[in-house]
């Protein structure tokens, strides 16, 4: 059986992969781990739940709260709020845990379950590997520990948790949005209400998609992984911009008056040289992963903004970030974590501190994102190959060399294994998208004639 916990939690199918039994079983587990590693010592533990409006959401909710009111951990149901709000929550109440279901950017069958500590940071790597060999001792006959009477936990519905979330992403803008007009589109996921009131009361005259969740509808043909509706409210409304979330809202991709997506890479990059003017952005460092555009590191090169790569998965940036002391970072896919004000990628957070800037200089978005020019990008997936051999294979090494060679300072090469599939994922940036095609199908059959 492979690992449960992947770079953002526990997902999969609801009801076949992700059981109401997982969910409770990983609660009690979570619960008990940190209660060894001292975490709760000295007084009574607190744990904020919330979900996106997946149906599935509902009876995961339910058994994620039984677990933990079960192993003595009183309980605030925060109901449908975006993952950031949860861990925001997690840290601003003070409570030892907090637990967010959702399944991000995936189809409507899928869920998922992911924890954050004390502080409203995600766990580490260690206490996730400890909570799922806890779990697994424990479904397999090992009796658990359990409180009894007034022992066991509380669980109260935390109907605040909304408005203290929006008045904290309003009160940490530099500047107001009066006079923008902002169409945004919230994949009728967790920002559908959260979103729209936020940039409302910034002052923006907010157009909304997107924003009237069934349970089923979540990220179908709409938000940040299908952006043909929000392109064309934009221009239909004379929009100054648009702002597109994930399901869980943990990201933000925009699009500017003229209909133009704009990436999470120019996103970061608007952001960082906005914070660089305004003297905030710590050690005039930027963190991106290595799939960030090489558009988006010359663009930092110029505007003398030093840049950290790390692997793909926003928590390596965060880790990175903290590690550092560096106040922004992100990924290509629209996940920006801007950490005097957040602790995870923050979707709302992200788009108005983008309209922000867009109000502050009066300058249209287009024109702001035009910083960095997007250079072409290629990128192959290599089905049934051994991912392993990636970085020992002689024949790849000197493909990748000879690849290298031929694109110069103006190109980049990147072939990097899937972390879930038996693939690898073969990626070529170059002035000229032909150049890169053609690089990237060469290294592509070099691939599968190494590792097949």
């Amino acid at each position: 059986m492979g690992r449960l916990f992947g770079t953002d939690g526990v997902r999969g199918v609801a009801n076949a992969d992700l059981t109401a039994e997982l969910a409770l079983g990983l609660s009690v587990a979570a619960a008990h781990v940190l209660a060894e590693a001292g975490t709760f010592e000295g007084h009574r533990p607190v744990a904020v739940v919330g979900r996106d409006p997946r149906a599935s959401g509902e009876f995961l909710e339910a058994a994620v709260v039984a677990g933990l009111a079960s192993a003595g951990v009183d309980v605030l149901r925060v109901g449908v709020l975006p993952t950031p709000a949860v861990a925001y929550l997690t840290g601003s109440l003070g409570a030892d845990l907090g637990v967010m279901l959702s399944a991000s950017h995936n189809p409507m069958p899928d869920n998922g379950i992911k924890f954050f500590a004390r502080g409203g940071h995600k766990l580490a790597d260690e206490l996730e590997d400890r909570i799922e060999q806890t779990y697994r001792a424990h479904s397999s006959g090992e009796p658990w520990e359990r409180p009894t009477g007034a022992g066991v936990g509380r669980v109260t519905v935390y109907d605040e948790g909304f408005d203290n979330y929006v008045a904290h992403l309003v009160g940490v803008l530099p500047n107001r949005l009066d006079g923008l007009k902002v169409v945004i589109d919230g994949a009728h996921g967790a920002a559908a209400r959260v979103s729209p009131e936020a940039f409302a009361r910034a002052g923006a005259d907010v157009i909304t998609l997107g924003t009237d969740p069934d349970g089923l509808n979540i990220n179908d043909g709409c938000g940040s992984t299908h952006l043909g509706l929000l392109r064309a409210a934009v221009v239909e409304h004379g929009a100054d911009l648009g702002v597109a979330h994930d399901g869980d809202a943990d990201r933000c991709l925009a699009v500017d008056r003229e209909g133009n997506e704009v990436d999470g890479d120019q996103i970061l990059a608007v952001l960082a040289l906005g914070m660089q003017e305004a003297g905030m952005l710590r050690k005039n460092t930027v963190v991106a992963t290595v799939m960030s555009n090489l558009g988006f590191k010359l663009a930092m090169e110029r505007a003398g903004i030093d840049l950290v790569r790390t692997a793909v998965g926003d928590r390596y940036v965060l880790e990175e970030m903290k590690a550092h002391g560096l106040a922004l970072g992100g990924e290509q896919s629209g996940h920006v974590i801007v950490l005097d004000h957040a602790t995870t990628g923050d979707g709302t957070l992200t788009g108005l501190m983008l309209g922000a800037r867009v109000a502050a200089t009066g300058r249209p978005l287009g024109e702001l994102a035009g910083v960095m020019e997007r250079l072409p990008q290629i990128l192959i997936n290599v089905p049934d190959v051994d991912r392993s051999r990636v970085t020992t294979s002689p024949e790849l090494t000197a493909a990748v060399a000879e690849a290298e060679r031929e694109l110069g300072a103006t190109g980049r090469v990147l072939l990097r294994p899937s972390g879930t599939e038996p693939l690898v994922r073969v990626m070529v940036e170059a002035a000229d998208i032909e150049q890169a095609r053609a690089v990237a199908e060469r290294l592509a059959d070099a691939v599968k004639s190494a590792l097949g």
